[in-house]
């Protein structure tokens, strides 16, 4: 198991703006600590190094696991997972209400694969949306 030092894992976190580099939940709002996630997993090669580690919630995290690669539904292509610590999520991703939907290959490779619309999350974000603690406006 690797070891990951709270000096890193706290520059992480700032770095990420406390923030899940995938569906943009605050920590503020998840009552379990954001994960940090090996961009490029370990199981397929990737390393403790800070430019493969970003924030992630565990819903996220749990379902990318090791993909670094999905299949964008528009093209039929196999793509890069979007790399939130390299790329900007405005370009790839828009909200649409409580859903967020891909702009790009990337994007919508990234949403399916990542099931950033799973019915776990959904009916929670609408009444953070309502509440008007969602999304994030920056």
């Amino acid at each position: 198991m690797s070891k990951i030092s709270e000096k890193l894992k706290a520059k992480i976190r700032r770095q990420a703006k406390n923030r899940c580099g995938y569906c943009l939940l605050p920590q503020s709002l998840n009552p379990s600590l954001l994960e940090i996630e090996h961009l490029h997993a370990t199981a397929n090669g990737g390393t403790d190094e800070e430019e493969n580690l970003w924030l992630a919630c565990r819903l996220c995290n749990g379902y990318k696991n090791i993909q670094s690669e999905a299949v964008d539904y528009k093209t039929n292509q196999k793509v890069l997972i979007f790399n939130p610590r390299t790329q900007d999520w405005n370009e790839h991703f828009e909200w649409k209400n409580e859903k967020i939907v891909g702009k790009t290959p990337c994007g919508r490779a990234t949403v399916k694969a990542v099931k950033l619309n799973n019915e776990i999350i959904l009916p929670v974000r609408r009444k953070w949306i309502s509440a008007g603690w969602f999304p994030p406006n920056d």
